[in-house]
Parts: C-alpha cells; sequence; structure tokens
C-alpha cells in the first residue's frame, strides 16, 4: 500500500505533461531569475498580439479571448496547473462562436471568457484531486453548480489550478504536482490554498478565476501575487458539487470568491453569476439577487463621503514595514480624495482566530485520514522544502473533540460576533457622518509572501472569516528594500509578533506584492466591492498626482 500512491503520482505526471503541446514548450529560465512575470513576452512563443491580449487586465476588454497559451507557458515558469483541457476549451469557444454567427446574440454576460478553477470546482469527465494523490483517477460524474451557471454565462473553463494537499494551508504544495512559486520572487510563496489561481493569475495566464476561502485562501494569493479578490459571506455563492475538505461541517463552511487582474472582473463574475439565481440549483445558496442600490452605496451615504476605520494590527502581531507602507498610502489616498479615516481598535482577534480554528479542528485530522488511507498517502504536517526546518504554521491537528465541546466553542463565536458588531456600530460616535464606520482596511497578512515553507496562518484574515463578513482584496504597492527598511526592535506584544519581526529581511522580499482587504458586513458583497473601487480610485490618483 505504501506505494500505490507513489504510482497514482507518477502516472498523473506522465498525463498532465502530455497535455502541454510541444510547440508550447519553453526553456527553463535560469535560477537566477526571480521574477518571471514578463517572461512570456520575451520567450519567443507568444506573437505581439497575443502579448498584447494577455497583458490586458481589464476583464471587459477579454472577452471572447482565449489565454491557454499564456496559461501554459505560465505554468512551465511557477507550477501553477494540475488539469490543462485545451482541446475542450477549444471546442466550447467554436460552440460559442457558432451560437453568436447564427443569433447574433451572446449566450450570457461572460461570453467567450476564459476562466481557470481552482481544483476543487468540478467538471464532469475531469479529476479534482483537492491536492490528494488519494483522488487520482476519480472522475466527477457531473458538473458542479458554479460549473453548470459558468456554461450558461458563457465562460470557457480551460484550465484546473494547484492546491495545497487538503487545501488548509497558506502555501500551495502538494505530493502529486509540486510546489507552485510566486511570479514575483520565486523563492517565495504565492500563498494558498488558492495558489495556483493566484499564481496563474499573476502570471497574466487568466483573466479571471475561482477560488475558494475558509480562513484566508482567496486572500493571501491575491494579496501576494498582486491582484484583486472577494471573499464573499458563505452561501452567496453556490458551493454545491465542489470537492471539499471539512465537508458536512457548516458551521463555518468556506466561500467561494473571484480571484483577478481587475476590479471590473469581480463585478463582472458576481453580478454575472448572481443574475443565474444560483440558490435554484444549490439549496445552501443564499436568495439574495444582485443589489444595485447597495452597489451605489444607498446605506454609505452614496459614496460622496465615506468614513473608513484602518486597522494598524490586530494586537498581536505589528505588520512588517512595506504592509505598514501601504497602510499609510492608503490613509493618505482617502484623504486626498475626501474621504475621512479613523483608526480601527480590533477587538478580540484572537479568541475569533482561536474559535475558528477550534470549528475546523474538531474534525479535520479524522476527515483527512479517511482520505489517505486506501492508498498510504502521507499526511503533509508542513510547507516547507525537503530538508528545511518546519515551522509551526499555528494550526496544530488535535485529536477531534466531542458533540457538546463543539457546541461550546460555538456558542462563544456567537458571543464574539454579537460583541463585534456592537462594537461596530459604536463609531458612529466617532465617524463624523453619522454612521459608523463604512468599511475598515486592515493587512492582508502582517507579512509579505514568505519564502517556501515559512508562511503561518494569521488572524488577519481569519478573524474576518469567524465574523463571516465580506472581504475585497486589492494590490497596493511591492517591497522596496530602500524604502522598506528593517526598523529597530519594539516592544513585543506577543511572541508571534518577535517572530514576526525576525521573519523580515528587505532584501529577501523584493518585489513581493503587498495587498491590503476592505472589509464589510456580512453579505455586504455588492457594497464592498464599490467602496474597494473607490480605495483603488484613490490609490491610482495619488499616484498619478506624484508623478
Amino acid at each position: 500500500m505504501a506505494e500505490k500512491w507513489r504510482q497514482l503520482v507518477s502516472d498523473k505526471r506522465q498525463r498532465q505533461q502530455k497535455c502541454i503541446p510541444k510547440e508550447l514548450l519553453v526553456a527553463s529560465p535560469t535560477d537566477d531569475l526571480l521574477d518571471v512575470r514578463t517572461y512570456p513576452d520575451t520567450c519567443g512563443l507568444l506573437t505581439g498580439r497575443e502579448v498584447d491580449i494577455t497583458n490586458t487586465r481589464d476583464v471587459e476588454v477579454l472577452l471572447r479571448k482565449l489565454a491557454s497559451a499564456q496559461a501554459i507557458v505560465a505554468h512551465q515558469l511557477v507550477n501553477c496547473l494540475t488539469e490543462i483541457f485545451v482541446e475542450r476549451a477549444l471546442a466550447r469557444a467554436a460552440e460559442l462562436d457558432e451560437y453568436l454567427n447564427r443569433t447574433g446574440k451572446v449566450v450570457g454576460p461572460l461570453h467567450g471568457l476564459p476562466i481557470s478553477l481552482k481544483d476543487q470546482i468540478s467538471i464532469k469527465g475531469l479529476e479534482v484531486t483537492m491536492g490528494y494523490a488519494s483522488w487520482i483517477g476519480k472522475y466527477s460524474d457531473r458538473d458542479a453548480v458554479m460549473t453548470q451557471i459558468l456554461y450558461a454565462c458563457g465562460a470557457i473553463p480551460f484550465v484546473m489550478t494547484s492546491v495545497p494537499q487538503a487545501l488548509m494551508w497558506s502555501e500551495t504544495y502538494n505530493l502529486i504536482f509540486g510546489r507552485t512559486s510566486n511570479p514575483a520572487n520565486r523563492t517565495l510563496t504565492c500563498g494558498g490554498s488558492s495558489g495556483g489561481e493566484g499564481a496563474l493569475i499573476g502570471m497574466r495566464g487568466s483573466p479571471l478565476g475561482i477560488g475558494s476561502d475558509l480562513g484566508g485562501s482567496v486572500r493571501y494569493p491575491s494579496a501576494f501575487n498582486g491582484l484583486y479578490g472577494l471573499r464573499p459571506s458563505y452561501g452567496r455563492l453556490p458551493y454545491s458539487g465542489c470537492v471539499n475538505s471539512l465537508e458536512g461541517q457548516d458551521s463555518s463552511p468556506s466561500s467561494l470568491g473571484p480571484m483577478s487582474g481587475s476590479l471590473s472582473g469581480i463585478k463582472a463574475f458576481m453580478r454575472a453569476v448572481i443574475a443565474q439565481e444560483p440558490w435554484l440549483l444549490d439549496p445552501l445558496c443564499v436568495r439574495k439577487k444582485w443589489d444595485e442600490d447597495a452597489y451605489k452605496l444607498a446605506e454609505h451615504g452614496g459614496g460622496e463621503k465615506l468614513c473608513f476605520g484602518i486597522m494598524w494590527d490586530d494586537g498581536d502581531v505589528v505588520p512588517s514595514p512595506p504592509v505598514l507602507r501601504a497602510l499609510e498610502m492608503t490613509k493618505v489616498a482617502l484623504e486626498a480624495a475626501g474621504h475621512t479615516v479613523i483608526n480601527w481598535k480590533a477587538l478580540k482577534h484572537q479568541e475569533l482566530y482561536d474559535s475558528l480554528v477550534s470549528i475546523w479542528m474538531a474534525g479535520a485530522l479524522s476527515d483527512i485520514s479517511a482520505t489517505t488511507a486506501e492508498t498510504g498517502e502521507p499526511r503533509l504536517t508542513s510547507m516547507s522544502p525537503e530538508g528545511s526546518t518546519s515551522i509551526e504554521t499555528g494550526v496544530d491537528y488535535t485529536p477531534g473533540i466531542s458533540a457538546y465541546d463543539l457546541w461550546q466553542v460555538q456558542k462563544k463565536r456567537t458571543t464574539l460576533r454579537e460583541e463585534y458588531l456592537a462594537h461596530w456600530r459604536a463609531t458612529a460616535e466617532r465617524t463624523g457622518t453619522g454612521r459608523p464606520v463604512d468599511a475598515i482596511i486592515a493587512p492582508v497578512a502582517p507579512f509579505p509572501p514568505p519564502p517556501h515553507g515559512l508562511t503561518k496562518i494569521s488572524a488577519y484574515t481569519v478573524a474576518w472569516s469567524a465574523l463571516n463578513y465580506v472581504c475585497c482584496v486589492l494590490p497596493v504597492t511591492s517591497v522596496d528594500p530602500e524604502m522598506d527598511g528593517k526598523k529597530p526592535p519594539h516592544a513585543f506584544l506577543s511572541g508571534r509578533d518577535q517572530e514576526n519581526y525576525e521573519l523580515y529581511a528587505p532584501e529577501r522580499f523584493k518585489n513581493a506584492p503587498i495587498g491590503l482587504q476592505v472589509i464589510g458586513g456580512t453579505l455586504e458583497e455588492e457594497a464592498v466591492i464599490a467602496m474597494a473601487e473607490i480605495v483603488d480610485e484613490a490609490l491610482k490618483a495619488r499616484a498619478t498626482a506624484l508623478d
């Protein structure tokens, strides 16, 4: 049995390699080329027109243009793909063209748009391994509801992207496909668990992808690869038919969410999917149509003069210098745009983190063990490269707890959510608008994307998941060793704070993207997207003014 998983992996790797057209094979860059984001432009495989297409970040411009060549080149540089089904995608594109030519109409709002999927979203007839060698050879017998909706919208799924074993990591490594790297600096992580999506879109190999987020799995890869990403409240988008870890854990399920090089991609995706009324296909999907009034910020003063709360730290870990600089840049830009910015005090974020991790770990070890038992596949206990020292990631796979003990954890989390809502509502006394803070702006992580194997799951994402708040990530800057020098030691807030301080070395993180998250209330997707647009526009206007 010990060798069964190895045989499965060997077979799968060979089959994947055969899916790469020979004409798209590229010479590997030398190890000292860390930033490979522009390598596809100069490798000689893409025409000038193809380079122009794939370098377009706005999804609305990319409709009806296929990105498969760029995706395959990207894969050879950062190892981001699992399933490559270009022929199927081309057949789908031909069907869409035939329909358009025959009727003069598009199939739907995403007609012809290539979309990449996290290796979790089932497509009939294809394998979805979710990073498990034990699931190699198991083919989906039906499309996930999300896949059905993408087809109804006219989209073209064309690749699936890599994930860590069992998903529950903030890096991307598994025993089947190996490690996925950060396109901006290949010595750094791309994040996880939607890391393949982050790396692929960061390489401009896909204009729009779908990840999932339980405790930060859309947000880490979006921030670490200079992208936009949305973590909706759970239930806003359909999950039925996807494979997952912790299935049956309904207290705090994960959410599917879009990732893109543009906010227009995030908005277009959400509008298109919600317009298909997914609650008619997924019984756990919230029955809530796209709310245009919410998008116009009807409950937030029409967006004319907003008040944002900036969270400089979570009371446990002080962010690294480039993350603090991103927060300061955002504050200055918003104030220059006429908005108000006040300090946000984190309330019991570590307790929120602990409650959610306890819910996950109530049965996680049993879940993973049951999956790997058949083939003898080892359960990964680290994302560290072979031969490196493992670190504590912040999540321990402990034995399960009783149903009663789980109820007590969930009861405490409910109390924490009640306290946080009251905490937010009380800010109306400080905003000057008569409303509570419209949105919170916070780090996605207290660090830039770390070297492989050194990423810890932090309360900076998990706390918002515990509250089920909507979060939208946007890119702000990247690490500049001259601007982001290491600061003298401060009075450390915790052992985790000291570890974060010691991790940071400016040259080590050179070029690493830095993103922030805009946070709104539960099921406030439309308003959060709109406020993220306001923040994004303010940052771009400020950058233009300084040029």
